[in-house]
């Protein structure tokens, strides 16, 4: 399974390469087309780890003024 992150900024929130690496670091990669960044679990997941990595983008994306939208397929 896979989580997909689209991201939309804001002028007066982080730079787009801040926000880039914080998503790095948990393990989102950066790509192109219609989402921004995925993860991929290499795994069948529940809706408790799905909940979890909401969870923790909410936490990583905080006070940064983006806005965004997570799909897990």
């Amino acid at each position: 399974m896979k989580t997909y992150l689209t991201i939309w900024f804001n002028s007066e929130g982080a730079s787009p390469s801040e926000v880039v690496q914080r998503l790095r670091a948990m393990g989102f990669e950066p790509m192109q087309g219609y989402y921004d960044h995925v993860y991929d679990w290499k795994k069948k997941v529940t809706i408790d780890d799905v909940l979890q990595l909401s969870d923790a983008v909410h936490q990583t994306l905080k006070g940064l003024k983006v806005t965004y939208k997570l799909e897990t397929i």
